[in-house]
């Protein structure tokens, strides 16, 4: 396999379970780069948040970050790319949201997106209060007026787990706005919620990946991924070899190459046979 850049989602991926990063991920890595492959981390994470789970010397090459809003030179330390959703459709979103009573969250934009404000809408959610326990720092009230001069990252809703509700939520949103598109997560705080995020159109790992491969004169057929969830979709479909982690949802085990679990070190498996 000619393989020149190799993506990974980080959570439930890369990572093990209390975060931390097996010997055979990263003696992985370090190979990849003795071959020259691009090593990217692609994830939901905003850029904090990485620096929380990835040691400065864990040898990424690239992180496409928010799930692809933004993405960072790990070598040079620079940002390189950043993709926000215009004030205008934020402001009508934000008003939206708030006339439904909807619990929400709202990011400033990428890359300063660690930033958020949040309303409390009228049903009690306790996954959302779990949210601001990870999430307190850099996080207030939403402004009475709900308007941003500067655009927003992204939306955060989170309802529960309900296939049906999700569905009718993202027509609901994507219908108001042709800038804007709905990415579902599941839940990385406790199980039976849906995490309803809304991006710019152009946000997606894919997207984020597909980024640096032009950038870097890199074909789609000479690349990897490896993920876990919904909202890698996109960058399995890009990639011109995906692996999907076995702790991965039925419906996405299905469609790809599968490997053992992030605690049995899917990056490894997925990527180790390319090598030999």
């Amino acid at each position: 396999m000619n393989i020149r850049l190799v993506a990974t989602d980080l959570d439930g991926t890369f990572l093990k379970n209390d975060r931390s990063i097996s010997r055979r991920n990263l003696d992985t890595l370090h190979l990849l780069g003795e071959r020259g492959i691009v090593r990217v981390a692609a994830t939901g994470r905003n850029l904090r948040k990485v620096h929380d789970v990835i040691p400065e010397e864990v040898p990424f090459d690239y992180i496409v970050y928010s799930s692809g809003a933004g993405i960072f030179d790990w070598q040079e330390k620079k940002h390189i790319f950043q993709q926000n959703i215009e004030s205008g459709p934020a402001s009508e979103l934000s008003g939206y949201f708030r006339e439904k009573n909807y619990n929400f969250s709202v990011f400033a934009p990428a890359p300063d997106n660690h930033k958020l404000w949040f309303y409390k809408g009228g049903t009690e959610c306790e996954e959302f209060n779990r949210f601001f326990t990870f999430h307190h720092e850099g996080s207030e009230a939403l402004p009475l007026n709900g308007s941003f001069t500067e655009g927003l990252c992204q939306f955060l809703l989170i309802i529960p787990e309900d296939e049906q509700k999700f569905v009718e939520l993202k027509e609901e949103i994507e219908s108001m706005s042709g800038q804007i598109r709905v990415i579902r997560s599941s839940s990385p705080v406790s199980n039976g919620y849906i995490w309803v995020e809304v991006f710019h159109r152009e946000v997606s790992k894919g997207k984020g990946v597909k980024h640096l491969c032009d950038l870097l004169a890199i074909h789609p057929e000479e690349t990897a991924g490896v993920g876990n969830d919904y909202n890698d979709l996109d960058l399995l479909e890009f990639t011109g070899f995906s692996f999907v982690a076995e702790n991965a949802p039925d419906t996405i085990r299905s469609a790809y190459i599968k490997v053992p679990s992030n605690e049995e070190d899917a990056f490894y498996h997925a990527v180790q046979p390319m090598l030999d």
